[in-house]
């Protein structure tokens, strides 16, 4: 997939999903947040050229500092949402001003990681990108889910919307 292609995907992917998170929704654990990282993750994984040939050691070494910050990233995401019960018991979640500071910040380790790449005369395919944005809803809904655990009743095991 070209590169301006994949771009602009990622750019859709995040205007939508940050939308949606800095407004009050019922949150719902049964349903499977897996699988929007789940299908960026096999578009992008399927690019042969994710990783560039010509300088394998150091395409790898970019692309595993790019996961790892996007894990770090997404932890950081999942943390700063804010969960709550209502009177009915209903689960909400929302972003806070915290969420879109995360969200800058890892636009602007991406940045510098897409930099430091071009400095090494690596290609870069947009790829990594999707890999990039995958792994991160990801880490963010499992951090998320996690603690919405604890904000169960006694004796229940699932949450229902």
């Amino acid at each position: 997939m070209p590169t301006l292609v994949d771009a602009a995907l990622v750019v859709v992917v995040m205007v939508l999903v940050l939308r949606r998170q800095m407004r009050p929704r019922r949150l719902d654990t049964d349903r499977r947040f897996w699988l929007l990282p789940l299908v960026l993750a096999v578009v992008a994984l399927r690019d042969p050229q994710l990783i560039d040939r010509r300088e394998t050691v150091w395409s790898v070494v970019l692309l595993g500092c790019g996961t790892l910050a996007v894990l770090a990233a997404g932890s950081v995401w999942g943390w700063t949402v804010r969960l709550w019960r209502d009177a009915d018991g209903v689960l909400w979640s929302r972003g806070t001003r915290a969420t879109l500071a995360a969200w800058g910040g890892m636009v602007a380790v991406r940045a510098g990681l897409f930099g430091l790449g071009a400095a090494l005369h690596l290609r870069q395919s947009g790829s990594a990108l999707l890999l990039s944005l995958a792994v991160l809803l990801l880490v963010r809904s499992l951090v998320v889910h996690w603690r919405a655990r604890s904000l169960l009743p006694p004796g229940r095991v699932t949450l229902t919307s």
